[in-house]
């Protein structure tokens, strides 16, 4: 009787729905250990005249058992492995919100109809050895990406993994999604990639003979059979290209944020580009905006549109924890004239506040600097927000900016997470800290971030000022 507390009260507590978390928690605290006392009682009255109270202690001390099991057996609770994209659909009056998982291979389902309750529908298998970072859904479809792990962080076996896209049916039923379709690119797979609904799915691809990812139109017209319909790739990538070698050393990051007959790249030390896609098997360069020698080794990391006042966000990604590495960037870009993009603000940098300690948030441990905008690339179930900027921050959370002078953004908000109680994989590789990661914005004004050690936060905002 006493694995019950110790067992069942935890489980209730993590995998419990918020709303009935409280009086389910009670009940297994109280409701356990009292009617747990009584039953043996009841049974140690029967029992101790066949046989005695050694055979009692015995009985007493067999759901210790069950302790071990958990253990061993029972995994943690799925809602610690969430790392958001920019997946969710609505459905009737029902709203799903599809994760991708950090450490761990698969996706996740959950029904934030209720946003301050989500509900854990279902977790859905990866392939082995494979990094799943990132879903979009759109038209029904959901696009996810597979990519070779990182053998340093994740220590898996990196000569078998699986590479390309998945494509699955939500639309028959969207809380259980069905592979029905699958790309395979070559080479390292894909990492982060835009599929808005329509035709074609833009995709940060590194097929084999490239150097670093590229710019891979996929035609989704039979979700079944997937076909590739164009390529783009900085001279230089290609082995066997005849351009000079390229000076770079890395390269598309992605997603390519799609918009009329242009798409916005982030395409890392090259910059951002612009690339004309009137004709989506034909992509063509218009320009680009080179950053130089700021950010991380990365470069350029996302490239995001507000198309109805000609601005184009534009961000690089902490890489290293500390001091090591150059000051990292958000600009706001004006590309009124696209041929001649010009950088005319830049987000303010965030500060601790005084009661942290920290002079600055290198000082905190893990990495500082931005990571993910929130996209909206044309879904109704996303909010639209071309005055404001919602951007991850790594150990500095989740930052808003007030961009109405474009020339002068202001800071207007912040929701930094505590610190993890508990690690969960390998990084941040120093001090144990919150590393924000995503962040979308449905239409209801609901805010989903996540942690890398965490998981998912759910916010709301209704005053953007």
């Amino acid at each position: 009787m006493p694995a019950a507390p110790i067992l069942g009260t935890p489980l209730v507590l993590e995998y419990t729905p918020t709303r009935y978390r409280t009086f389910l928690g009670a009940y297994a605290s109280a409701g356990l250990v009292s009617v747990g006392g009584l039953l043996a009682s009841t049974v140690s009255a029967l029992l101790i005249t066949t046989i005695g109270w050694r055979g009692l202690f015995v009985v007493g001390a067999a759901p210790i058992v069950l302790v071990v099991w958990g253990a061993v057996a029972v995994r943690e609770s799925p809602r610690w492995f969430l790392a958001a994209q920019r997946p969710m659909q609505c459905v009737g009056e029902r709203w799903y919100l599809y994760l991708s998982h950090f450490w761990h291979s698969g996706w996740t389902v959950m029904d934030v109809t209720d946003a301050e309750s989500p509900e854990l529908i279902r977790f859905v298998e990866g392939p082995t050895n494979t990094l799943t970072s990132q879903v979009q859904v759109a038209d029904g479809l959901m696009v996810t990406s597979l990519e070779k792990p990182f053998a340093e962080i994740y220590g898996a076996d990196t000569d078998r993994f699986e590479e390309g896209v998945l494509a699955f049916d939500v639309a028959t039923d969207p809380a259980s999604p069905v592979p029905v379709g699958r790309y395979s690119t070559g080479g390292v797979g894909t990492h982060r990639n835009f599929w808005a609904g329509g035709r074609y799915a833009y995709l940060a691809a590194q097929p084999d003979g490239f150097d670093g990812n590229m710019l891979v139109v996929l035609d989704l017209a039979d979700p079944r059979n997937p076909v590739e319909a164009a390529r783009w790739w900085w001279p230089g990538q290609a082995a066997d290209d005849d351009d000079e070698p390229s000076p770079y050393d890395h390269y598309m990051h992605g997603p390519a944020y799609v918009h009329g007959q242009r798409a916005y790249v982030s395409y890392g030390r090259v910059g951002a580009v612009i690339l004309d896609v009137t004709d989506p098997a034909e992509p063509a360069l218009v320009s680009r905006v080179d950053f130089g020698d700021l950010g991380s080794v990365l470069g350029c990391h996302s490239a995001v549109p507000i198309p109805d006042r000609d601005l184009l966000i534009v961000n690089s990604e902490a890489i290293k924890e500390g001091y090591d590495e150059p000051l990292n960037y958000a600009f706001i870009v004006d590309i009124a004239d696209e041929h001649r993009p010009r950088i005319i603000g830049q987000l303010p940098i965030p500060t601790p506040e005084e009661r942290t300690g920290f002079r600055n948030y290198q000082e905190k441990g893990g990495r500082f600097g931005p990571h993910n905008q929130a996209h909206h690339q044309g879904h109704s179930v996303f909010r639209v927000m071309d005055d404001h900027v919602l951007m991850t921050y790594f150990n500095a959370g989740l930052r808003l900016y007030d961009i109405r002078d474009p020339y002068n953004p202001v800071e207007s908000g912040y929701f930094v997470p505590t610190d993890p109680p508990k690690r969960l994989g390998p990084l941040p590789s120093g001090r144990l800290v919150n590393q924000s990661e995503d962040v979308i914005v449905d239409a209801r004004g609901y805010v989903y971030s996540t942690d890398k050690n965490q998981g998912l936060f759910v916010l709301r905002f209704d005053d953007l000022t």
